[in-house]
């Protein structure tokens, strides 16, 4: 089969020949029917991330938010079928561990991240394997376009996932996303979908028009304003600052600006990866979170088990995650 084949940091994927994978008895082996480019196959390729060990090795194939066809099935696997219509979650949890077994399977103890090393082959691929199918796979409405579903991937569902189980997001809240690339314009679009007040924040006009397309009630272009978290606090009620912010980018200065606009209480999102020369850490200022009992949380990919809240919401046309697919290639 033909798959993108990586061969070095910063070199150019290669596409080739491979052997094609075949099912473990635990496993499905899906056929790809479309898969997202992610900004953090960029942060792999880069190699921005061997501060957490996910160094990308000669012959990885990257690709983590896919959708396809179920083309084979191993003898264990009880749920699916071949031509079944799937999606994945870039994280594989073994669905026996803590974390697994109380709905968290996105931090599994034994954790595998589809597409990111060797083990988990990922979808940039003509076919690609799932371990723990039963457990990991998501059948996906056969109504749905596979560029729409795959669109879903890492970004809207990590967005997704953080702004409805991660933050105490309420209508009417002040809600401020900083960096406006796929997983910040999903932040928008589920935001505004669960009845917030919406801010965009980005530097690039473009973005901040697609920005108001999904539902920003309000966009600020950084490059305009010499204090982007005061520009940002002066569009709330008495200027008091946002309720939840949102930082999609994970550089120092969004980060910042993000931390920065919030209100007292309020609750900073962390979705940005960092890049490999910060490697992993931005300064906060620490006092104003004491003082001002502020709070940051990250949000990491989905579990399995929350995909029906997201099928539930388009199904009502509430959210439209092919939306946020501007370029197919």
């Amino acid at each position: 089969m033909k798959a993108a084949v990586f061969h070095g940091v910063e070199e150019p994927l290669q596409i080739e020949e491979v052997e094609p994978p075949t099912a473990d008895d635990d496993q499905i082996v899906v056929e790809t029917e479309a898969c997202g480019i992610c900004r953090s196959d960029w942060h792999a390729w880069k190699g921005d991330w061997d501060h957490m060990g996910v160094i990308p090795m000669d012959g990885l194939i990257f690709g983590h938010e896919p959708a396809g066809t179920v083309a084979e099935v191993g003898d264990d696997v009880e749920r699916f079928r071949e031509g079944d219509s799937v999606t994945v979650p870039f994280c594989l949890g073994d669905g026996t561990c803590e974390h697994c077994r109380s709905g968290h399977a996105n931090v599994c103890e034994r954790l595998m991240p589809l597409g990111f090393i060797k083990p988990a082959p990922g979808a940039f691929a003509e076919r690609f394997p799932v371990r723990e199918a039963d457990f990991n796979v998501v059948k996906q409405p056969d109504s749905v376009d596979p560029v729409e579903i795959a669109g879903l991937g890492c970004r809207f569902a990590t967005a997704f996932h953080g702004l409805v189980h991660r933050v105490d997001l309420t209508a009417g809240d002040w809600v401020a996303v900083h960096g406006l690339g796929g997983v910040g314009l999903s932040a928008v679009h589920v935001a505004n979908a669960l009845g917030a007040n919406v801010i965009g924040v980005d530097i690039i006009d473009e973005k901040l028009d697609k920005a108001e397309e999904l539902g920003a009630d309000e966009t600020l272009n950084a490059n305009d304003v010499k204090d982007v978290p005061q520009a940002v606090k002066q569009f709330t009620e008495s200027s008091k600052g946002v309720d939840i912010a949102v930082d999609a980018l994970g550089v120092p200065e969004t980060c910042q600006n993000a931390f920065n606009s919030l209100g007292k209480t309020g609750q900073h999102l962390q979705i940005g990866m960092t890049e490999g020369e910060d490697g992993g850490h931005i300064p906060i200022p620490m006092d104003n979170l004491v003082y001002d009992e502020r709070e940051i949380v990250g949000s990491y990919g989905i579990p399995p088990n929350q995909y029906d809240e997201i099928f539930r919401m388009m199904d009502r046309g509430k959210i439209d995650p092919g939306k946020i697919v501007t370029e197919t290639v």
